[in-house]
C-alpha cells in the first residue's frame, strides 16, 4: 500500500508539472504555422507518463490507479484540447498514445519476460510459482502473466464502447488526420469530431448563455453547424471535415470570422 500512495503522489506531482509546461508550449506554439501535438506529447510522455508507470507491475491492480488515470486524462485532453465533457475514449485516439491500463500492463509483461530469462533470479521461482491469494484486497500481477497485445486490446475496447461519430475513424491507433495542423484547428478539429465545443447547445447546457439557438433558427450544435446550417455547413459534412483536407482546413480557419 505505501508503494501504491508514494507511486501515485510522485505520478501527481509530475502530471502537474507536466500540464505546466505543455500550457507553456500551448503559449509558445500557438501562432506557430507547424503543429503544437508532437511537442505536447513529447512532454506527457517524458515527464507525465514515465512516472506514471514507474513500478506499475507492483501497484496496476491498485485501487488507487484512478487518481493516477485523472492526472493522464488531464495531460491528454491539453494534447487533443478536448472538454472535459469529452468522452474517455476520445482522449487516446488523439494523443496516439496507448489505454492506460494497457500500457501498464505492457510494462508489467517487459518485466516477467525479462525475469523468466534470469533463471538466476531469486524472484524467478515465486513469480512462476503463482503464489497463493493471501488478501482479497491486493490484486498481484502473476495470476495473468499472458502478454497483451496492446493495439489488438485497444480496436477492441474501441467497439464495445458506445463513443458519438466513432464510424469517423478507420483505426484509432494511428495518427488521425490534421494532427499535423497549428494548434488552433486541430482542437477545433476535435470539438467538431467529438461534438463537444462552444456550440449554443453546450454553452446553454453549462448556464453560459440564455439560448441555445443558431443564428439561422435552429438548435446549435456542432454537427448543426457543420451538417445543417445553410450559413455554415460544408458539403460533404463531417466526415470531409474529419479527412482535414484542403477544403476542411480552409473552413476551420475562416469559423467564426
Amino acid at each position: 500500500m505505501g508503494i501504491a500512495l508514494t507511486t501515485c503522489n510522485e505520478a501527481r506531482y509530475w502530471s502537474n508539472k507536466t500540464l505546466a509546461i505543455t500550457n507553456r508550449s500551448r503559449v509558445s506554439c500557438a501562432h506557430n504555422t507547424s503543429s503544437a501535438c508532437i511537442g505536447l506529447i513529447t512532454h506527457a510522455l517524458l515527464l507525465c507518463y514515465s512516472a506514471a508507470e514507474y513500478c506499475a507491475s507492483v501497484w496496476s491492480g491498485s485501487a488507487h490507479t484512478s487518481q493516477v488515470d485523472v492526472q493522464l486524462n488531464s495531460a491528454m485532453r491539453l494534447i487533443s484540447g478536448t472538454l472535459r465533457s469529452t468522452l474517455l475514449p476520445w482522449l487516446p485516439v488523439f494523443s496516439n498514445i496507448e489505454l492506460l491500463a494497457l500500457r501498464r500492463k505492457a510494462a508489467t509483461d517487459k518485466l516477467v519476460e525479462k525475469i523468466v530469462k534470469h533463471d538466476s533470479w531469486p524472484i524467478q521461482p515465486d513469480i512462476l510459482g503463482t503464489p497463493l491469494p493471501r488478501l482479497t484486497s491486493r490484486k498481484p500481477f502473476w495470476p495473468d502473466l499472458q502478454p497483451v497485445d496492446i493495439k489488438g486490446r485497444w480496436r477492441h475496447n474501441w467497439k464495445s464502447a458506445q463513443v458519438v461519430n466513432s464510424h469517423l475513424l478507420c483505426d484509432r491507433t494511428i495518427w488521425q488526420p490534421g494532427f499535423d495542423l497549428p494548434q488552433q484547428q486541430w482542437f477545433l478539429l476535435n470539438h467538431f469530431r467529438t461534438e463537444q465545443g462552444h456550440s449554443g447547445a453546450w454553452r446553454r447546457k453549462r448556464r453560459l448563455t440564455d439560448t441555445d439557438l443558431c443564428p439561422c433558427g435552429e438548435i446549435q450544435t456542432m454537427s448543426h453547424i457543420v451538417e445543417s446550417c445553410p450559413r455554415t455547413k460544408l458539403n460533404g459534412s463531417l466526415s470531409r471535415l474529419h479527412s482535414a483536407n484542403e477544403d476542411a482546413v480552409s473552413r476551420l480557419n475562416s469559423y467564426g470570422s
